[in-house]
């Protein structure tokens, strides 16, 4: 396989594009936003509730500013005290330990597992103590935790699971080998971001919160809105976090693709295994026969301390990578604890010097996709 002499232009994600596709339909709910100038809480934001519900399979979700707060106002439902545990793997994007911290609550970090990138069950079961209250489990890169042996000793041990479905909207997970059941409806609560990069991007920032729990559904509306459910009465101490209107109507075409995008990412995802598979120094993102993957990120591990130089070589050629994450939240200054130095958690180190996300969008044409194998090829030779 040969380079591609001439320049071939690739992004990470090409928002632009997947924006002139759709760019009738964006312009004109944008401009009926701008014609009710109901800019906070506006009809969209009633109906992109009410739509991504259905879309999890409940009547309505929550809304809110961002996945962080997602995050924050999910654990906030679950009536936690200061000093209480919560653990989550420690190869995750910093909002997860953030929120928790905010809260004056306890991170309590695991490793993952080696190939599934997400938080490894049986460590869990280690870091338990009589302050654990909550498990976080985190969807990596567009696929499920392994949710069966979590829920598992969430029962034994009367724990609360909140998914972090940042990445992994829409993805599924095969539940006690019977039912498929998306993410956010199989712990207690899950939180969802709509950065611009995810699988269901809006234009700015916005979040969400899904549960099949009815209680904890009112309980996330009311703390999303200043603790309050009718204007001036205040049940809870809540939170000012809402998901402007025009994100809202945004969503609310971009939720109607979601699927088709999906499909789009499996698609590239099958051409990157074909013509990358064999590579002596690349292993390819596995797949588990309990979960789908929706490609939030194509993350391959490059072995024998070949990552940096590939990154670099796909730079010089023009084609943009990433690695999530380079640095381990435990060895992250804000995080550090003495008694989890450098060599804590093998695993997550491992990744952290292995990981390399190639670029992923709905929009990637077979030229693009091409070159970017290309390039890989030519550098191992």
């Amino acid at each position: 396989m040969t380079t591609t002499k001439q320049s071939i232009r690739v992004s990470m994600v090409d928002l632009k594009t997947q924006y002139n596709h759709i760019k009738t339909e964006i312009d004109e709910a944008i401009q009926n936003v701008l014609n009710t100038t109901a800019f906070i809480n506006g009809p969209d934001v009633k109906t992109f509730r009410k739509s991504l519900g259905q879309f999890h399979g409940i009547d309505e979700a929550t809304t809110c500013g961002n996945g962080t707060d997602a995050l924050q106002i999910a654990l906030m439902t679950l009536g936690l005290e200061p000093g209480d545990e919560v653990i989550l793997p420690v190869h995750t994007y910093v909002a997860t330990a953030e929120v928790i911290a905010l809260l004056k609550l306890k991170p309590v970090f695991v490793d993952v597992c080696p190939d599934r990138f997400t938080i490894q069950p049986n460590d869990i079961v280690k870091a338990i103590t009589k302050k654990t209250k909550v498990i976080v489990p985190v969807h990596l890169y567009g696929q499920c935790a392994e949710m069966d042996p979590i829920l598992e000793i969430a029962k034994k041990y009367q724990l609360k699971v909140v998914e972090d479905s940042a990445q992994a909207i829409g993805a599924e997970y095969l539940h006690a080998g019977k039912s498929w059941q998306k993410t956010n409806t199989i712990g207690d609560i899950g939180a969802l971001s709509f950065f611009p990069t995810k699988n269901l991007g809006c234009f700015g920032d916005g979040g969400a919160l899904v549960s099949t729990d009815a209680e904890l559904m009112r309980i996330s509306h009311l703390i999303a809105n200043h603790g309050q459910q009718i204007k001036y009465q205040h049940d809870l101490v809540g939170c000012n976090s809402r998901l402007d209107t025009l994100q809202a109507a945004i969503l609310n075409v971009k939720l109607k693709y979601l699927s088709e995008y999906a499909d789009r990412r499996q698609e590239l995802a099958k051409y990157y295994d074909e013509h990358l598979n064999g590579i002596e120094h690349i292993q390819l993102p596995a797949r588990f026969h309990d979960s789908t993957h929706v490609f939030n990120q194509y993350t391959i591990k490059v072995k024998n301390n070949q990552r940096d130089k590939l990154k670099e070589y796909l730079a010089g050629h023009q084609v943009p990578s990433i690695i999530y994450y380079p640095i381990p939240l435990h060895l992250q200054k804000a995080y550090f604890r003495p008694e989890f130095p450098k060599g804590s958690f093998p695993v997550t180190e491992t990744l952290s010097e292995e990981v390399l996300s190639l670029p992923m969008h709905t929009e990637m044409t077979s030229e693009q996709s091409a070159y970017i194998v290309s390039v890989i090829h030519d550098f191992f030779k």
